[in-house]
């Protein structure tokens, strides 16, 4: 078996419920179990945490702090073939620190892409029917930790765009403004906007080529494909256009009407749309062989596996199915699995699994 990406030990100090914390973690799979609110997603949360610096749970991060503490750290040994570091994230209420290897990194951007991490959890099955900019959030976090230069651009982007936003305001209450100095604005943006565009149609076409096959290997029946939607897919010659057309319009408005910020994707069953006509289930499948599907891309881009969470799987699915799951998982990806039910775990998982019991905030091995 060949080493992959992978969290060999995890410590934690005052975060959620778990007032200190030192956990040594099994390669390949691992089983945590626990009745709810003992703090097995507050497990793979901190993991996860640790990766991106971010709760998928919770946009306040204060929250995550231990009441009447001042601090919280997450800190980890995280290894990339024979190879490790240490990962520390802190957070306070004066915000966030991160550190590797005890050196402070100052920005989030050089952090985040060297842990690829990928989360499947309950809520993702609302993802299908939300709004347009909570699937764009799921796209960013996903290209992001593969692309340094990807969230650059996004940065780069949202600023020009407030920048846009503020100057069509101006126009419109001052009318003699330079329209000049909107053109320069405007392509800047489509500029921008166009690279990222890119970013985001190479992924969805990476997970248009593995999708429906890890949707066949689980469901066993069904064709499935993602379509991105955005009004960038034109040249840059062509956009000018468009925004010079639409100048007074966005003036009235007081903000920029098209552009990548717009963006959106969506499911494709057997032809159909899922949004109009797919079953809860089948909204559910879909996300997680998304998920899944971007296994394979992070192991084709950064040649190694990311760590994947599957948090409360069986709650969402048959034993059956969960097997299937782990037929289509390589076994060097390493996977934290949480579940209410150790009984209902088939016996041929657990034989080959790491298993954690928590309670309380305690957690024990076997």
């Amino acid at each position: 078996m060949g080493l992959n990406m992978r969290i060999s030990n995890l410590k934690l100090t005052n975060f959620r419920n778990y007032e200190t914390l030192n956990l040594d973690l099994q390669n390949g799979l691992n089983i945590i179990y626990g009745e709810n609110g003992s703090g097995k997603s507050n497990l793979v949360e901190a993991i996860y945490l640790l990766a991106l610096t971010k709760s998928f749970r919770l946009n306040n991060d204060k929250n995550l702090i231990q009441k009447t503490k001042e601090s919280a750290n997450i800190e980890g040994k995280i290894w990339k073939g024979n190879d490790y570091s240490l990962y520390k994230v802190n957070i306070s209420n004066d915000g966030k620190k991160v550190e590797i290897d005890n050196n402070k990194i100052n920005k989030i951007s050089e952090y985040v892409t060297k842990i690829q991490i990928i989360i499947f959890y309950p809520r993702d099955t609302e993802l299908i029917n939300s709004s347009p900019s909570e699937r764009r959030r799921v796209l960013n976090i996903e290209i992001s930790q593969i692309f340094k230069e990807y969230m650059l651009l996004l940065s780069n982007y949202n600023k020009i765009l407030k920048q846009r936003n503020a100057y069509l305001k101006q126009l419109y209450l001052y009318g003699n403004a330079s329209r000049e100095y909107l053109d320069i604005l405007t392509k800047k943006l489509v500029e921008n906007g166009k690279k990222i565009n890119k970013y985001r149609q190479e992924f969805i076409n990476n997970i248009n080529e593995n999708i429906t096959e890890v949707y066949q290997k689980i469901f066993e029946k069904g064709t499935l494909k993602v379509r991105y939607l955005s009004n960038y897919n034109k040249t840059e010659k062509e956009l000018l256009d468009i925004y010079r057309k639409n100048y007074s319009k966005e003036m009235a408005f007081g903000k920029t009407l098209i552009g990548i910020h717009h963006d959106d994707f969506e499911f494709i069953l057997d032809g159909n749309k899922l949004k109009e006509w797919g079953s809860q289930g089948q909204m559910k499948n879909a996300i997680l062989s998304f998920k899944l599907a971007e296994i394979k891309i992070i192991k084709e881009i950064i040649k190694e596996y990311p760590i994947l969470i599957l948090d409360d799987l069986f709650s969402e699915l048959d034993n059956k199915k969960v097997l299937n799951i782990l037929q289509v998982l390589n076994e060097e990806v390493q996977t934290f699995i949480t579940t209410t039910d150790i009984d209902s775990i088939p016996a041929e998982l657990l034989t080959k699994s790491a298993i954690y019991q928590v309670q309380n905030g305690q957690v024990t091995e076997g």
